[in-house]
């Protein structure tokens, strides 16, 4: 079924970029109201988590949803929640019969790889926002080769035989990015909390936090309504707002 772009939002189409994230914060510094999406062809200077690299080639998606949202830094996080819905549900209709995963805090899983991840960055001050920068990479048709101690990778291709084009997973993922995003600012977290774990990868099974000063081991548990990990420890329940997760 295709979904009519969603109202309101704007579509910027590049060729080529260092980053869709750093051109969002570019435009957000420039005064760029938004919400306005920015998606590249290429991208020279692609980032993950923590400025790790980004595998982005020509035919994948790197787009970036710049958004100048009313809340305080606290509760842009959860919108990070809106955009993995957004991307797994997209799967869902590109890649029939997959299994279809999120891994917290930001990777959507294609049959126990990944194959998508999300990348929040903000300017503001006072604990308000200026503006967030909602970045989503997908592999669509090409994966990076995988490397020793990172996550295995995959795409749409691989796992179901070809690949949508990058505007019409934009078209998808912007969709319910926007429905999302408005449950969220009408009905509050618990809606994407639920249909977050409904999805949640070895939820009830024993995983690893990694921290960096410390690596925490338990069973997953659940979501607090801030949107951090619970963990079922040795020592009792531990709250995680940020960490590295790998499965045992």
């Amino acid at each position: 079924m295709r979904l009519s772009w969603p109202a309101g939002v704007g579509l910027v189409a590049l060729d080529e970029v260092d980053s869709t994230n750093e051109e969002a914060r570019r435009r957000g510094d420039a005064g760029v109201e938004g919400p306005l999406w920015i998606m590249a062809r290429r991208q020279t200077a692609a980032r993950g988590r923590r400025g790790r690299g980004w595998s982005a080639p020509e035919g994948n998606l790197s787009a970036t949803c710049l958004l100048r949202p009313e809340i305080r830094v606290a509760e842009a996080a959860l919108l990070s929640f809106a955009a993995c819905l957004a991307v797994a549900e997209f799967f869902e209709s590109a890649s029939p019969g997959a299994n279809v995963s999120l891994k917290w805090p930001n990777d959507v899983l294609l049959n126990g790889r990944k194959a998508a991840g999300v990348l929040l960055e903000s300017a503001g001050g006072g604990g308000r926002l200026d503006w967030l920068a909602v970045g989503v990479g997908v592999n669509l048709a090409h994966h990076p080769a995988a490397e020793e101690g990172a996550w295995p990778p995959t795409s749409v291709r691989a796992e179901a035989g070809l690949a949508p084009t990058p505007e019409a997973a934009l078209e998808r993922i912007a969709a319910r990015f926007a429905h999302w995003s408005d449950v969220l600012a009408a009905r509050g977290f618990a809606p994407l909390r639920d249909a977050w774990l409904a999805r949640a990868a070895r939820l009830g099974e024993k995983i690893e936090a990694r921290l960096p000063r410390e690596t925490v081991t338990g069973v997953f548990a659940d979501l607090d309504s801030t949107g951090a990990l619970v963990l079922s420890t040795a020592a009792g329940p531990r709250r995680i707002q940020a960490a590295d997760v790998f499965f045992a």
